[in-house]
């Protein structure tokens, strides 16, 4: 809920500034305002990342990309670098969990190479790079990765998470 950290407040005027016509300066007589999408995926810290749609429903509360503030605010603090390592893996687990089905399958790891290489490897890589990352880290050998797997997966290389 709504605080007045000094980030928060920047953060509060930036999603004001997304929506001035929706957002009124005094937020406290309409919590239930959302910004939407659209905007919300223009925002500098977004634009130029290819996961922006999934980042952005993954923090919205009906999955839709639509954010209230708090939200808003959710987002920005799992994406500062105070934020602990944990508290990343997870979201990004959920990031990469396209069907949203609490694991990540060949499926959704086919979404996820593919945008991490923004579509430059043909399908068959795509399915070789799938290979081996199931390969290497689901540890139960159940064809997908639970958290547990991604998690360990991101101790043995931590750069996964920037």
């Amino acid at each position: 809920s709504f605080s007045l950290f000094p980030s928060h407040t920047r953060l509060y005027y930036r999603y004001q500034d997304l929506a001035p016509q929706l957002v009124p300066l005094d937020y406290t007589s309409c919590p239930d305002v959302k910004v939407p999408y659209e905007l919300i995926g223009t925002m500098p810290e977004l634009k130029d990342n290819p996961f922006r749609q999934r980042i952005a429903q993954v923090f919205s509360e009906d999955g839709d990309g639509h954010m209230t503030l708090d939200n808003f605010l959710d987002m920005f603090s799992v994406m500062s670098e105070m934020a602990p390592r944990d508290l990343k893996a997870y979201y990004a687990f959920k990031i990469y969990d396209f069907n949203n089905d609490d694991y990540i399958c060949a499926w959704d790891l086919e979404q996820t190479v593919t945008k991490l290489t923004r579509g430059e490897l043909n399908a068959e890589e795509v399915s070789l790079v799938c290979e081996k990352v199931l390969d290497e880290a689901d540890g139960d050998h159940d064809g997908r990765l639970s958290l547990e797997d991604f998690q360990n997966m991101i101790l043995r290389a931590p750069d996964f998470l920037r």
